[in-house]
């Protein structure tokens, strides 16, 4: 498998060709599994988290020592139709906290041990506006998902991506809209905090986005139209860290929208993936359920950056070390196994 990509058709390709889990791995993990000094099923989902994990690694025993946390920012062009609390210039602000490691996401990577990279992409030259034209055009696009693509380290073994983005609810919004149907205020919140006239208005311009690009094609074509470059990236680096093999944690509703797409333009893209957690952030739910992603957390978090799929590495983690670390009924000398 090349190492990246040239075209969008070349994308596609690597994508349908991605493997899967190991199989002889996964059978060795269900094994162990069965032979640990603990009833059956007794670590509930943290015995499947395990299980998923072993499979996509390789190896009967993984553990976890290489975490990723990707960030990705961009600027979104229809923020000139006031569907944000916050102007564009926030941004920019946040990324330099991000790189002085002044955010929330910088103190969570540190705590799980995770490596932290940034990208901020052409933040001085925001995308179209959706309500009148695509968001980018093909060639920004790929350029867009290839960021993200040669984002990934080979060498990590879980990749968390997260965001940055005045207007990009809005972007995400629109995308599941397009995505998976429904009124477009199922799937419009409040974002940075808009009122009641703000939500309105963001859930007028999320149908008119979706009633211009909604038949453009699959998911990736819609991605194009509705999305934001950093929700691109995301879908870039989700993309191959399933060429690699690397598992996913999924963070919240915008990086589940960008998630979304892969999905819908190759059934099976996100099997490498779980959903860290459920946001606050109207739709993500229903987001997941269409996704069949059942979260592993609940904090009523709705910040981005990757933060709630940051605090799921512990969570995960947890789960490896068990199935990784406990002691077999054979090798405990325990009767009953």
């Amino acid at each position: 498998m090349s190492d990246r990509f040239t075209t969008l058709a070349a994308f596609r390709e690597a994508l349908a060709a991605a493997p899967g889990p190991d199989p002889d791995a996964t059978e060795g993990a269900q094994a162990r599994n069965r032979q640990l000094t603990k009833p059956p099923g007794a670590l509930g989902r943290l015995e499947d988290l395990a299980i998923w994990y072993a499979g996509w690694r390789g190896t009967d025993r993984p553990r976890i020592a290489a975490p990723q946390v990707i960030v990705f920012a961009g600027n979104h062009g229809v923020t000139a139709q006031g569907v944000s609390a916050f102007p564009a210039e926030v941004t920019v602000q946040m990324v330099a906290n991000f790189e002085a490691g002044g955010a929330a996401i910088n103190q969570l990577s540190t705590l799980a041990g995770a490596k932290m990279d940034v990208y901020a992409l052409s933040l001085d030259t925001p995308t179209a506006d959706f309500t009148q034209a695509p968001a980018m055009d093909e060639a920004g696009f790929a350029d867009a998902l290839r960021t993200g693509w040669d984002a990934v380290d080979p060498g990590a073994d879980l990749v968390i991506v997260g965001e940055m983005g005045i207007g990009n609810t809005t972007s995400a919004s629109a995308l599941a809209h397009a995505l998976f149907g429904g009124a477009a205020e199922d799937w419009v919140g409040r974002g940075t905090g808009v009122d009641a006239a703000g939500l309105a208005n963001k859930t007028r311009v999320v149908r008119e986005g979706v009633a211009r690009h909604g038949a453009a094609g699959d998911g990736l074509d819609l991605l194009c139209c509705l999305g934001g470059r950093e929700l691109a990236a995301m879908a870039g680096a989700i993309a191959r860290a399933r060429v690699l093999r690397i598992p996913v944690i999924l963070d919240g509703f915008i990086c589940s929208a960008a998630a979304a797409a892969l999905e819908a333009a190759c059934n099976g893209a996100l099997d490498h993936a779980v959903a860290g957690h459920v946001s606050a952030e109207a739709g993500h739910e229903t987001l997941l359920r269409n996704l069949d992603k059942a979260p592993l957390l609940a904090l009523g978090m709705r910040l981005g950056e990757g933060s709630g799929a940051a605090v799921a590495i512990h969570l995960l983690r947890a789960a490896v070390a068990c199935h990784s670390g406990m002691s077999t009924f054979e090798e405990a000398g325990v009767a009953g196994g």
